[in-house]
């Protein structure tokens, strides 16, 4: 059940982004883990897709008529992790074993997770994995949605442009692809190392129906993940413009944090933002 169902408003979904936040922030100190920048762009994404769109069951993790989520950006995990966590998934405190030995929630995201689809990390397999979902859907005449969650470097990639052809091409309208769009990848900028401009136009050019939105706007996203297909008969693609380590200034459009974690007096600094941005 949504944040929505509940008779909850966007200040909750605000509020679970600050969560989420928190969570990763903390989760990747503890490991010493990596990808905290990536964690941070997508958490409006994931509070207001699984706070307010997702039709899914904490209680029953494989029940037949839930929506389909794929976070092909799997190196995002921590942030994953802790958005399953708040919807009920995982305890909060299994959070704390993040990417130790002999846990589950291992550094890229994983199917050993309550929640999660497919195990992801090698980019560009996301995409064509919900295209699949999505046709197993349509031929099926269910109910459920297929969402594809992207990051903009991993668009390098020629499996996504392949499915982005198929996904038109079958008529896949319950089929949302996401992209993360904060302009950094691991070594430099997106411009910098294969530059996506005119992005929203690309998908166009594949006849899709494209919506480009302010991926940190709770109220925008919930129009964008929640209004169905742009187009009948085509898939819709949402190119979430985002910011790169969101909600910490520090971190903020700094490729740095794509790999570096926060040491003890930087998480506390970062809490400390979030809180007194509430």
């Amino acid at each position: 059940m949504t944040l929505a169902e509940r008779g909850l408003n966007m200040t909750d979904t605000r509020a679970l982004a600050r969560r989420l936040r928190g969570h990763a922030l903390r989760m990747t100190h503890l490991s010493r883990a990596s990808h905290i920048g990536s964690c941070l762009s997508m958490a409006d994404i994931m509070a207001v897709l699984y706070g307010a769109v997702l039709r899914l069951n904490p209680a029953r993790p494989a029940w037949p008529d839930r929506d389909r989520v794929i976070i092909s950006k799997g190196h995002a995990a921590a942030i994953v992790y802790a958005t399953l966590a708040e919807c009920g998934f995982l305890p909060i405190g299994e959070l704390d074993q993040y990417s130790a030995d002999g846990g589950r929630l291992s550094g890229h995201v994983t199917m050993t997770v309550p929640g999660v689809e497919l195990s992801t990390g090698s980019l560009g397999h996301g995409l064509p994995v919900a295209c699949g979902m999505a046709l197993a859907a349509q031929r099926a005449s269910a109910v459920w949605r297929s969402f594809c969650v992207l990051s903009d470097g991993e668009l390098d990639e020629g499996s996504n442009w392949e499915a982005i052809q198929f996904a038109q091409r079958a008529r896949l309208d319950t089929l949302f692809a996401i992209v993360d769009y904060n302009k950094i990848q691991s070594f430099g900028t997106v411009a910098a190392v294969s530059d996506l401009h005119p992005l929203a136009d690309k998908f166009r050019a594949f006849n899709w129906g494209v919506t480009e939105i302010d991926g940190h706007d709770h109220p925008a996203l919930l129009t964008a993940l929640s209004s169905g297909p742009i187009i009948p008969g085509r898939p819709t693609a949402i190119v979430a413009h985002t910011v790169k380590g969101k909600g910490v200034s520090f971190m903020e459009n700094q490729l740095l944090w794509h790999y570096r974690n926060p040491d003890a007096a930087q998480l506390a600094t970062a809490l400390a933002e979030l809180e007194a941005g509430a």
